[in-house]
């Protein structure tokens, strides 16, 4: 294994995946010439050149659109959104073409498109350029939802979904980008639909994705200095879920808590709370709980945006106030 930076690992993959089948290209604004917004396609150009490394011009949905063509035609298309929040003008491509071709053709068609785009705040980039928008994808029938935490994860999902038939929505977390990691040599795939269990204990289950694992095991660290063992899941695939791994380590710890970095209100955790709820319910010594952003858009100033996004610190008052509720309502079962 070497060590590299996150963004680092998602530029090794792209560069074996291109020099691994000719058919792999790359599109989006600004990632030739000027290397990418992050700088993760930096470099790039000057090694495959422009028939490969393409330039657009600022029209997401055209961009997308032309993306969808080539994938259609056999190529494999990479395709960087800037900022995720910038994908809604790309939707109607995404949601009624890309995702449904294969079914309204009744799979004599494939559609192998990977769409790329950096997530999420802790920069102070404002309320357009800052958002979690990855419950939107889930409602879509016909993608699959990549979301990695780790350099190795990155580089091994990453290349798994441009080998995949299927079009793929790789989400970056930019926050991320510059985290240092372990990762493997060679050709290493990591497998799209397998969550990870990555901080065991017995007391509670912390699940999450993305730049919130890390929050989660900040918290689960401290929590064991009280005494509170964690289980820490990492999603890394938010579609297909991996349930399985969720069910198992909840019906052993009783508890569970949800941590998105995106607005709680119809998010990702709440899904994943219903399944539980559904599953394991008889195994639960505690409601599942959630932790998320508040419903208002994401402020450009530090210190607000440091107030509304989850946190180790949030992370573990939660878990500390489930632990009390659970603790007092094994006493009252006990005394009737």
């Amino acid at each position: 294994m070497k060590r590299m930076a996150y963004s680092i690992a998602i530029r090794e993959a792209l560069v074996e995946e291109m020099e691994r089948d000719s058919g792999v290209f790359l599109m989006g604004e600004d990632i030739a010439n000027y290397g990418g917004c992050f700088g993760v396609t930096r470099g790039m150009l000057q090694k495959f050149g422009r028939d490969r490394v393409r330039d657009t011009p600022i029209s997401e949905n055209s961009v997308v659109g032309v993306g969808l063509g080539a994938a259609l035609l056999g190529l494999r298309p990479v395709v960087e959104i800037m900022f995720m929040d910038f994908v809604t003008l790309a939707m109607d491509q995404i949601v009624n073409h890309i995702a449904k071709f294969h079914y309204v053709y009744a799979g004599q068609v494939r559609v192998p498109i990977v769409i790329r785009m950096p997530s999420g705040g802790g920069k102070g980039y404002g309320a357009t350029h800052s958002q979690v928008l990855d419950a939107w994808f889930l409602n879509v029938p016909g993608l699959k939802v990549v979301a990695p935490a780790f350099p190795n994860d990155a580089k091994g999902l990453l290349k798994s979904a441009i080998r995949d038939d299927n079009p793929v929505i790789f989400i970056e977390s930019k926050s991320l980008y510059s985290m240092m990691g372990e990762t493997d040599e060679g050709d290493h795939l990591t497998p799209i639909g397998r969550a990870n269990l990555i901080h065991e204990g017995n007391d509670i289950t912390l699940i999450s994705y993305s730049r919130m694992v890390h929050e989660a095991l900040k918290a689960a660290e401290c929590l064991a200095r009280s005494d509170i063992g964690c289980d820490v899941i990492d999603l890394r695939t938010l579609y297909p879920l991996d349930m399985a791994t969720i069910w198992a380590s909840v019906r052993k710890t009783g508890r569970a808590l949800i941590v998105e970095e995106g607005v709680q209100r119809w998010g990702v955790g709440a899904e994943i709370s219903c399944q539980i709820t559904e599953h394991c319910f008889k195994r639960l010594l505690a409601p599942v709980s959630r932790v998320g952003a508040p419903d208002i858009p994401i402020p450009c100033a530090f210190a607000l945006e440091e107030q509304i996004l989850p946190s180790a610190l949030t992370i573990e008052a939660r878990v500390k106030e489930i632990m009390q509720n659970t603790d007092r309502l094994l006493c009252l079962g006990d005394a009737k």
